[in-house]
């Protein structure tokens, strides 16, 4: 039996918030699927489990702060391909139950023929949604009377709550505060409400989580300096990063003027839903060069690089609270123009609404920051640890220069490289951004 524990999901995180559990025992899990939503100093991050199996005890409870390494629940192991797995693991739904007395469907293809009812049952029938025919009378000569409609309306609302997708969290915070769940709007695969929807729809101030006895107490931490610990977290990973890494830096400034004509030329031909900006060029770009020069596109640890599996491009998003993350978009270099764009803006979203995977944030390759939609035109970032590199892109400004013997006004964009003197030095790190200039001079081959 497989112990699922407190994933590390940042050089940064030393502990986290078991927030939701998305399974119950006996659930048949497989190694990828999100079993649980883990609140660190930073987000809220869906955890994936590690390995295949049945859900066995489930040894936290949500609400409770345990340290990086703390079991969490056990993992039965069960032969491949036994039991269905859930594609998303939300509560059981409850079968859904014919509709009782006195609600009764008529044959198909017949009709109930004149129905006896008085114009306030009606009305009452019209303002609840109620199917007269589909009502068995329970007054004199088969009459319908308002009990009759009233006790049809409630069993048609309680089946369609049993039917609601919801995670038992969400269920139980909903029975608390008295919300209708049918009312709820979920963000979870297939729609499914988890407990975050829930506090959005009547939101209130909570009882501080429980701390897990391995875990040293400390004070409570109100709402609003949720963003200030970010910010710590930030810094102090930061600060140690400043110390700990030999940083050097280079940069470049790249003639964009053929990838603004290719992007054009391509936006004019697709619908403006599937038009692509010119920040996809740029993280392409990055991806196709990470490939090209694999010394910066990895890991060091324990004295010694290793490389990436993968290039997985860590994009860092600002969020609306202040701080920001760095999920992953995954095999970056392998997506089309128009995939990526499309992951980008998934993977953006779900950040900004504590909805990413753990994989997304524990595992970027290497990092590129943009700050050209904020009117920076040149940033020099810092090492996100153990990565070895850090990319940076300003903003696209037009500017005088000489192509060709001839002097004109053309698009450019400064682009940065932060590494490890560990790892490589100035010449790899030339020959990535060379390799960055060219694609992005031949926008064809992104």
């Amino acid at each position: 039996m497989a112990e699922f524990t407190m994933p590390s999901l940042g050089a940064d995180m030393d502990e986290g918030t078991l927030q939701e559990w998305l399974v119950q025992p006996g659930d048949v899990v497989r190694k990828g699927d999100p079993v649980a939503v883990v609140e660190t100093a930073k987000s809220a991050i869906e955890v994936e489990c590690f390995e295949t199996g049945r859900m066995g005890e489930l040894l936290v409870e949500p609400g409770t702060t345990v340290p990086v390494g703390t079991p969490l629940a056990l993992i039965e192991p069960t032969a491949e391909g036994a039991g269905k797995p859930r594609s998303r693991k939300t509560e059981d739904e409850p079968p859904v139950r014919p509709v009782p007395a006195p609600v009764s469907a008529p044959t198909a293809g017949q009709g109930r023929g004149h129905i006896e009812a008085g114009p306030l049952v009606r009305h009452l029938a019209e303002q609840t949604g109620v199917d007269l025919e589909a009502v068995r009378g329970s007054g004199p000569g088969g009459r319908l009377t308002r009990t009759d409609v009233e006790q049809a309306a409630a069993a048609t609302t309680a089946a369609a709550r049993a039917r609601v997708r919801a995670t038992p969290l969400a269920r139980r915070l909903a029975a608390e505060r008295d919300i209708d769940l049918g009312t709820v709007t979920g963000t979870g695969g297939d729609f499914a409400i988890r407990a975050a929807d829930v506090r959005e729809a009547a939101p209130r101030p909570e009882a501080p989580p429980p701390r897990h006895p391995a875990a040293p107490e400390r004070p409570a931490q109100p709402p609003e300096d949720r963003t200030a610990a970010m910010r710590r977290a930030i810094a102090g990973l930061m600060t140690r990063a400043n110390r700990d890494i030999p940083h050097y830096y280079l940069s470049t400034t790249i003639d964009m003027a053929p990838a603004m004509e290719w992007l054009h030329e391509h936006n004019r031909r697709i619908p403006v839903a599937e038009r692509i900006l010119p920040a996809a060029l740029l993280l392409k770009a990055a991806a196709l060069a990470a490939r090209e020069v694999p010394s910066l596109n990895g890991f060091w640890a324990d004295d010694r690089f290793t490389a990436g599996e993968g290039v997985h491009l860590g994009v860092a998003v600002s969020l609306r609270g202040g701080g920001l993350v760095a999920p992953a978009l995954h095999d970056a270099d392998a997506l089309e123009l128009g995939e990526l764009m499309t992951a980008l803006k998934d993977l953006v979203a779900r950040a900004r609404t504590g909805r990413l995977r753990g994989s997304e944030v524990s595992d970027p390759t290497i990092t590129v920051t943009n700050l050209g939609d904020q009117g920076v035109e040149t940033v020099f970032g810092v090492i996100y640890p153990p990565q070895v590199a850090l990319v940076g892109f300003g903003r696209i400004v037009d500017r005088p220069c000489a192509v060709d013997g001839l002097l004109g006004v053309r698009p450019v964009v400064t682009a940065t490289l932060s590494a490890d003197h560990r790892a490589t030095d100035g010449a790899v790190g030339a020959h990535y951004l060379t390799a960055v200039d060219h694609l992005l001079r031949n926008p064809e081959q992104l």
